[in-house]
């Protein structure tokens, strides 16, 4: 594992958000100035890769991964496809998460969910069912995300409220399954003696 690898599934997983130079210099465990040139050369090797899509922008003080500006054109077509348009189990998931807590950041989102949200935050952002509520304050101004009117219409809901409660909802199901699962597989059929 090297510095240059470190530092691209760091970008990669950042998502849309970026990661700031001084987090990079912190988690790969190098002076700032070598992450700096490390990614100038890696942005370097991206643009003189006539086959790789792969962009890194500076924007602010964050570094973010992206595609190359030719790409745009089929990058548009994949978000309009119908194919695109049907929510995976995690984008799901995450707009749960999102609907239930917000406004929330990504980070805060990838913490409870245990896994990188990154993907499902930009697909429900396209798909217009959340948006950008504002910046945390501080280091970073990470994105607080929430859902729009379009989600509010989409499920038919006049205020979040309505949503579903979730603790009534756990009990619910909780009561409908039994403690031993396969209890009535290995259960004996109980027979009635007769005397004799």
């Amino acid at each position: 594992m090297d510095n240059m690898g470190e530092l691209e599934a760091l970008l990669f997983v950042a998502g849309d958000e970026g990661v700031r130079l001084e987090e990079l210099s912190f988690l790969i465990g190098e002076p700032a100035s070598k992450i700096y040139q490390l990614i100038q050369t890696l942005s370097e090797k991206y643009q003189e890769d006539s086959q790789s899509s792969l962009n890194i922008l500076e924007v602010g003080n964050s570094f973010v991964l992206t595609a190359k500006k030719e790409y745009a054109p089929i990058l548009k077509k994949y978000a309009k496809s119908p194919i695109a348009n049907r929510l995976s189990q995690a984008a799901l998931e995450t707009l749960s998460i999102i609907a239930y807590k917000q406004p929330i950041t990504r980070m805060e989102v990838d913490d409870i969910r245990g896994v990188q949200s990154s993907g499902s935050v930009q697909k429900l952002t396209t798909n217009r069912l959340i948006e950008e509520k504002g910046r945390v304050e501080g280091p970073g101004r990470a994105i607080l995300y929430g859902t729009t009117e379009y989600f509010m219409d989409y499920f038919g809901l006049k205020s979040i409220q309505e949503l579903p409660d979730i603790q009534a909802m756990e009990e619910e199901l909780s009561a409908d399954i039994p403690l031993d699962l396969y209890a009535d597989r290995y259960e004996e059929p109980t027979e009635e003696r007769g005397e004799n």
